[in-house]
Parts: structure tokens; sequence; C-alpha cells
């Protein structure tokens, strides 16, 4: 396992430009699969459009604690981009203006920002419905200025949603590097202990399942109940639902199906499980996502590949709703991710 992110490395492929060559080239290109676009069309679904925005995620940093395997925004320690609070007061201030209910808190390691805590407080202010704070789990155990965090999150009754790549020591280290199993596990019994996850309690703890390899991820629900069932009995750990979220062929997961020498068969196994169903609730269409420089983007993932929304609103300082509601959402290949079986979101299936 990489111990430096892609950029670190100078790896090709931190390049946003070769990534997008990669995904339009190819099996793409001499007409083997069908390009994204050209596959909405087909189910009459093209252009993809905006529905009413729900969901303002917010990217308040690259940097990590951990080099994840599987990583679509190359996070990891040598990672230094964080927002600046001059960009987290122009996030309030749309936090308080905003009709959509749901403030989702990405990274990177979002509390490894300096300002995390700060803003967290600041935006609790606005009334949001729903608070959710992305966490690896391992932060919490990470530096005794995170032991806390349990606490913290509790106090201002924050949605926590959780990695664990699986119930099992070894396909999880695998994943996210060596004794990140054993730290998972006492971050989540330090949240079940403080309230999260446990049967009859408003403290929302959901954990995120993405399959360790070049496959697709199994039944949502079938995976739910495997890890409760797995967790309960080997650690008495509860929680409320599993996400299980397809990884994208972006950065270091493209890196790894490029290396391991699965890129072609995944990109069909993606293009095979094409499912329009998906297509009518894929996040890009209740979702903005701000980068920790404050520029729009239609998802997490476009903005991990450098394409902004196709409006002349591009930066939270600018941010306008209604604009941005009448845009056409800019897509690639990599969207096929999104749209195979049951759909996949940063809030789990969709169809």
């Amino acid at each position: 396992m990489a111990t430096k992110s892609l950029k670190a490395r100078n790896n090709d492929i931190a390049k946003t430009s070769k990534q997008l060559e990669i995904l339009s080239n190819g099996i793409f290109s001499d007409g083997e699969l069908p390009t994204f676009a050209n596959k909405i069309k087909e189910t009459n679904q093209f252009p993809l459009r905006p529905k009413k925005l729900e969901i303002l995620q917010i990217n308040l940093g690259y940097m990590c604690n951990q080099v994840c395997e599987h990583c679509h925004v190359d996070a990891g320690p040598d990672r230094k981009e964080i927002m600046l609070v001059k960009t987290m007061k122009q996030c309030l201030e749309v936090i308080k203006k905003t009709e959509a209910h749901t403030l989702d808190l990405t990274g990177g390691a979002p509390e490894m920002n300096p300002n995390f805590r700060w803003f967290v407080e600041e935006a609790s202010k606005a009334g949001i419905k729903d608070f959710i704070v992305r966490s690896n789990l391992t932060i919490i155990r990470a530096n005794k200025k995170y032991f806390d965090l349990p606490e913290f999150f509790k106090k201002y009754n924050i949605h926590v949603v959780s990695s664990m790549p699986h119930w099992t020591r070894g396909k999880t280290d695998k994943q996210r590097g060596n004794g990140v199993f054993d730290t998972s596990i006492k971050a989540l019994q330090e949240l079940n202990n403080v309230g999260y996850g446990v049967p009859g309690s408003s403290l929302q703890l959901d954990l995120v399942y993405n399959p360790s390899g070049a496959f697709l991820p199994g039944d949502q629900k079938g995976l739910e109940n495997d890890f409760k069932k797995a967790l309960k009995e080997d650690f008495n750990i509860d929680f409320h639902h599993l996400f299980a979220i397809t990884n994208l062929p972006i950065s270091r997961f493209l890196e790894y199906l490029i290396a391991s020498e699965n890129y072609e068969d995944y990109m069909v196994a993606l293009v095979d499980a094409y499912n329009p169903s998906a297509v009518e609730n894929v996040m890009c269409t209740n979702t903005i996502s701000v980068s920790w420089d404050g520029y729009l983007y239609d998802c997490d993932f476009n903005q991990m590949l450098n394409l902004k929304v196709a409006s002349k609103v591009t930066h939270i300082a600018d941010y306008n709703e209604a604009i941005l509601e009448d845009r056409t959402i800019i897509i690639n290949q990599h969207c096929y991710g999104c749209t195979a079986g049951a759909g996949s979101s940063c809030q789990g299936t969709v169809a």
C-alpha cells in the first residue's frame, strides 16, 4: 500500500487531465463501449438536469491521517489543501439562506481542518435538518486533541457517517492500512458509549462500505444485516444504517484498476450494470459540492476531476440557487459508477 498521495508521488494519474484522457479514450473512443452521454441518450435522459437542491456538500480539505487504496480524493497527510476561514464564512452565508435540508461536511478528514469546530458551531446555528460529518473513524484515536470528538459530535447532534470497508480485519486493513480496523472498532465503541448508533437513540451513526477490489457492491440491505450481525457479536457495536457505495474509476482507484489490469473489465461491468432508474436519482441532481477553495461542482466526484458546474455561478462567493438550478450537469464515463445496479451516491443506493 502506498504511504503517499498520487500528487506527492508525482504520479501522472494525479493530473485530472490524465484521468479524463483515460476515461475518454480506449474502449470508449473505439466504440467498444458507449460513452455515458450516448447511454443516457438511449434512455431519453440526456441532458442530465438538476432537481430541487437538497444537499450542500462542503469539502473542508484534502488533508487526511490515512492513505486509502481506493480514495477518490487522493487524500493523505501530505495534502495541505484546506478551506480557509474566509471561504468558510462565505459558505456560512449560503447555509443560512439555502433551501437545502442537509449539510454534508467531508474531506480528507474534515476534522483535521484547524477551524473545523468553529465552523460546525457556526453552521449548527443555521438550523439545517440533517448535519452530516463524514469521519474515517481512526481520526478519533489519531491524536489526543481528537479524543473528545464523540462528545463534540453529540453536543451539536451531528449525524456521523463513517467509512468501514468490512467487518473483518484483513479486508479493512488491506484497503485502508495496517491497524485501521482495530482503531476503527475502538472509535465505534466510543461513539456507542456516548449514545451514537444505539437502539432508540436520535444520535445517527451510519457506516459506508466500499468494495475492496474491482467489483461492484452487493445488495445494500444484505450487507447491512451482515455488518450488524458481525459487529454486534464480535464487538458489541451498534449502528443505524449501512451505505454501499460503488468505487468510481478515478484517482487512486483508477490507479489500482490500471496497475492490476482490471480497468477494462471493470468499465465493462459498470456499463453492463447500467440502470436507467438509478439515473433519475443520482446525487448530482439534488446536490451541490463545494471544494476547499470555494468552487462549485455537480458532485464530489466531478470536484476531483476539476469539472466545475456549467453555470455563470462557479464560486460560493457568487452563490445563487436559482441560477444554479438552471444548468446542465457535466458528465463523463465515471458517471457509470453512480448508475450501475441499484445506483450509488454518498447516501448509498438510489434505485
